[in-house]
C-alpha cells in the first residue's frame, strides 16, 4: 500500500510569550519566559499565584465584539491561530478542494468560563437565566466546528479529548488522514482558555498547581524543587498537508511528520505509571513509525510539567529509550500547560528548533533532582544540530502521545 509523505507548511499561535510563530521564538530563544502573577481573578482565597496568560491578543485583527456573545474565548484562540496558520503557509481556502480540507482540533476542556459563568447565573437567578448560547460556547468540539465554520473545511471535523495529550493526539490524527490519502490538509492542533476560578480552584484541589510566589521559579520541570504545573492558556494550530499536495501550489515545507505513538498506562486517574513504561512505549512506537532509530533523535522537547510523578516517569522513559545523552528541554517551563493546547504550541517550538539549529532551555530549572537521569537543557539554549525530534505529552487518564519530527531536506 503507497502512503504519502506528510509536511508542515505553516502554523500559528497564541501564548503567554507570543503571538506570532516568530515572536514565540524568539522569546524561546532569549530566555524570556511569560508566566507571570494571575491577573484575571483574585488569588487570595488559594495558594497559587502565578499562570502564563496571553499578553496583548490582537482581537480586533479578525474579530468582533459580538464574536465574544457567540463562542468562548477558547473557540476565538483556535480561529486566531488558525487563520494565522493559513497565511503562515501560503493557503489559499479558494483554491483548494474543501471537501480534503479537514479540521482536527482539541480542547482539554472546553469552554470553562462559560461554564461558571452559566452555572453560577443560574444558581443567582434560576434555570430560566441561562443564556441561548451557553451549550455551544461550552462543547469541547466547538473549537474545531468554529474554525472548520470560519474558514469552509469540508472535511474531517473532530476534536479528541485526552486530556494534556490531546493536541499530540489531534496532530496524529492528522498525520494519519494524511498518510493515508484521506485528506489533503488537515488544521491540526489545540486550543485552552482555563485561567479562571473553576479552572485553577479545580487543579489546586488536586494539589497539582506551584505554590512558589515567586515567577521564575514556580515552573520548574525537572528540578529538585518543583511542587506542581503552573496554568497557560493559547492555541497552536499547523497546517498538516501531503507533500504533492503542498509541491504542486509551491509551498515552503517547514517541517516533516515521520511518527505517532499513542499507548494508555491504564494505571491510575491522575498519576502516570511510576516506571515510565506507557511513555516509552509510545515514544518506540513514534520512532519505529518513522523508520529510524533510537540513536536518530537529536532532540525531545519532554512533556515536563513541573510535577514530581509525571517527570520521574518521563525521565526514566527517555533514558529507557534514548539513553543519557540526547538534549531534553520544556517549553512549559516558558508558558506554563496549556492543557489540551500544550503538544500543538510544543510542536511548533520543536520544530523551530530544527529550523534554526538551538534547543531552548529549561527555563527556571537550577538544579536537577536525584531521580532524573535524563539530560535536561539549562541555564542556558544548546546550538545543535536536529535532524530528528520527538514530542512528548501525557494526560490524566494515562494517555501517551508522541510524536516523531524530521528536519525538512529537499
Amino acid at each position: 500500500m503507497s502512503t504519502n509523505r506528510v509536511v508542515i507548511t505553516g502554523y500559528g499561535v497564541t501564548s503567554p510569550i507570543g503571538n506570532t510563530p516568530q515572536e514565540f521564538w524568539k522569546n524561546l530563544e532569549s530566555g524570556t519566559i511569560g508566566i507571570k502573577p494571575i491577573t484575571k481573578f483574585d488569588t487570595s482565597e488559594i495558594p497559587v499565584r502565578n499562570a502564563g496568560e496571553i499578553q496583548d491578543f490582537p482581537f480586533d485583527k479578525y474579530f468582533v465584539r459580538k464574536d465574544k456573545n457567540r463562542m468562548d474565548m477558547y473557540s476565538l484562540y483556535g480561529i486566531y491561530a488558525t487563520l494565522e496558520a493559513l497565511e503562515n503557509a501560503g493557503l489559499d481556502m479558494e483554491t483548494v478542494d474543501r471537501d480534503r480540507v479537514g479540521v482536527i482540533v482539541s480542547s482539554g476542556i472546553g469552554g470553562l468560563q462559560e461554564m461558571q459563568e452559566q452555572i453560577i447565573r443560574m444558581h443567582e437567578k434560576g434555570m430560566k437565566r441561562i443564556q441561548p448560547m451557553f451549550i455551544p460556547k461550552a462543547l469541547s468540539n466547538m473549537g474545531a466546528g468554529n474554525i472548520a465554520l470560519r474558514i469552509g473545511a469540508n472535511g474531517v471535523c473532530k476534536s479528541i479529548t485526552t486530556a494534556c495529550a490531546s493536541a499530540n493526539d489531534a496532530i496524529g490524527e492528522a498525520f494519519r488522514e494524511i498518510k493515508f490519502g484521506f485528506q489533503d490538509v488537515v488544521l491540526a492542533g489545540g486550543s485552552e482558555s482555563a485561567i479562571n476560578e473553576i479552572g485553577i480552584g479545580g487543579f489546586n484541589a488536586l494539589t497539582a498547581l506551584s505554590t512558589t510566589e515567586d515567577p521564575a521559579r514556580s515552573a520548574i520541570p525537572f528540578d529538585k524543587d518543583r511542587n506542581g504545573f503552573v496554568m497557560g492558556e493559547g492555541s497552536g494550530i499547523l497546517v498538516v498537508e501531503s507533500l504533492e499536495h503542498a509541491q504542486k501550489r509551491g509551498a515552503t515545507i517547514l517541517a516533516e511528520i515521520v511518527g505517532y505513538g499513542n499507548t494508555c498506562d491504564a494505571y491510575h486517574q491522575t498519576s502516570p505509571s511510576p516506571d515510565g513504561s506507557g511513555a516509552a512505549k509510545a515514544m518506540k512506537l513514534a520512532i519505529a513509525e518513522a523508520g529510524i532509530e533510537p540513536s536518530d533523535v537529536d532532540y525531545v522537547n519532554a512533556h515536563g510539567t513541573s510535577t514530581q510523578a509525571n517527570e520521574k516517569g518521563e525521565s526514566q522513559a527517555i533514558v529507557a529509550v534514548l539513553g543519557k545523552d540526547v538534549p531534553v528541554s520544556s517549553t512549559k517551563s516558558f508558558t506554563g500547560h496549556l492543557l489540551g493546547a500544550a503538544g500543538a504550541v510544543e510542536a511548533i517550538a520543536t520544530i523551530e528548533s530544527m529550523r534554526h539549529g538551538f534547543i531552548h532551555m529549561t527555563a527556571g530549572t537550577q538544579e536537577l533532582s536525584e531521580d532524573i537521569e535524563a539530560n535536561v537543557v539549562m541555564g542556558r539554549g544548546l546550538q545543535a544540530d536536529v535532524r530528528y525530534a520527538i514530542s512528548n505529552t501525557f494526560g490524566f487518564g494515562g494517555h501517551n502521545a508522541v510524536l516523531a519530527f524530521k528536519r525538512w531536506e529537499d
